[in-house]
């Protein structure tokens, strides 16, 4: 378990709570935060609390539950481009939200973005909890500067998904943070049904930029075998220009972007996940994911990375940026079917310490006080 012993928390019987979820990032563009916003309220809700998600969406919501606020407005941030929300009608659909859904308590995820978080700040109806995301380096805490730290003083309490996430936050903005590590359901991706594969198959998920190492990882194809596959999921500024680079090779499936339920199928159904970002994890969600999915993993070896996936226990970690060392941890997989066993048997181990019913329970035991505690509007 990450827990330690100190930090362990025993569900409460909590009668059930009216919680609002906001989520800065567009909730129909696939992302890391925007998949810890939805999957955290389905958990709370198995609770049987009342959730509401309120974010910016392009297009129908994803799932029952969410409010939309309206289109994003693509923008450039920490070397990627972040969908969010600060136009003034997305603002005053939140307001209306706010005063129609009556919320005890609002929890703001990557709360300085600009958008509706920052509107929660300024209007304070109900307790304000932050959890921050970001790690490494972002211009975002830079270019913000004091509305930053304004909001940061509001929020009533403060969390982050990786030291490095509480580092940077702490950095800029001062202030106290529990950290509270992201969490998976389990089960939906434990319970997939594979895609079938009649080769040895690489699986990449991520969006096509730099820091995510895509270009890294088709370089290794020149020194990977004939008869690999190499699945190839989501999009981004460099789709493009890669696709038309290595068009010519038919190992290279490109997916585009996919459904949560088909990321689920082909975890199950591929033979190696790889993550070769360079830089800017905060957090290795999508290797849990793969964890609980039962695939070995090859990735970066990453602070980010490291906080889930310990070298040659549940991940195969290699130099970030070197096509050489990658395309070598993927073919000591493949070569390798024991280490690939102990990969998947230790990964499913560690994917159930990190379930979202058991952050569920952790936000639950923060949430009460705040909820209960006289003054917290001021």
């Amino acid at each position: 378990m990450y827990r330690p012993e100190s930090e362990r928390v025993t569900a409460l019987p909590l009668p059930g709570m009216r919680i609002g979820m906001v989520s800065p990032y567009s909730l129909s563009v696939p992302g890391g935060v925007q998949g810890q916003v939805l999957g955290l309220a389905r958990a709370l809700r198995a609770k049987g609390h009342f959730v509401r998600v309120l974010g910016p969406c392009d297009g129908p919501p994803p799932e029952p539950g969410i409010t939309p606020l309206g289109n994003s407005i693509p923008t450039a941030a920490n070397g990627s481009i972040a969908p969010i929300a600060p136009d003034v009608p997305a603002q005053l659909r939140f307001i209306r939200s706010l005063r129609d859904e009556d919320f005890e308590i609002l929890h703001l995820h990557e709360p300085i973005s600009p958008g509706p978080n920052t509107t929660a700040a300024i209007i304070k109806h109900a307790p304000l909890i932050g959890t921050f995301h970001a790690a490494g380096d972002s211009k975002a805490y830079e270019y913000l500067g004091f509305l930053a730290r304004w909001v940061n003083r509001r929020l009533d309490a403060r969390c982050a998904v990786s030291e490095d996430a509480r580092a940077l936050a702490q950095r800029h903005l001062g202030g106290e943070y529990t950290i509270l590590f992201n969490g998976i359901e389990v089960e939906r991706f434990a319970r997939a049904e594979p895609v079938a594969t009649e080769a040895p198959t690489v699986f990449f998920l991520g969006r096509h930029e730099e820091r995510k190492g895509l270009q890294v990882l088709l370089a290794a194809l020149r020194f990977l075998p004939a008869d690999l596959r190499l699945w190839v999921a989501g999009d981004g500024p460099l789709t493009a220009v890669l696709r038309e680079q290595y068009r010519g090779d038919p190992r290279v499936e490109w997916l585009g972007r996919i459904t949560d339920a088909e990321r689920a199928r082909r975890l199950r159904g591929a033979d190696v996940y790889c993550a070769p970002s360079i830089r800017g994890e905060s957090f290795g969600i999508v290797l849990l994911e793969a964890m609980a999915a039962g695939v070995p993993i090859v990735a970066s070896n990453l602070d980010g990375y490291a906080n889930v996936a310990r070298a040659d226990r549940e991940a195969v970690l290699v130099e970030p940026g070197s096509p050489e060392d990658l395309a070598a941890g993927i073919i000591r997989v493949f070569e390798d079917r024991a280490l690939a066993a102990s990969l998947v048997e230790a990964g499913s181990h560690r994917a159930d310490a990190f379930s979202m019913d058991h952050l569920a329970d952790r936000y639950l035991a923060l949430y009460h006080p705040l909820i209960a505690r006289p003054g917290a509007l001021g």
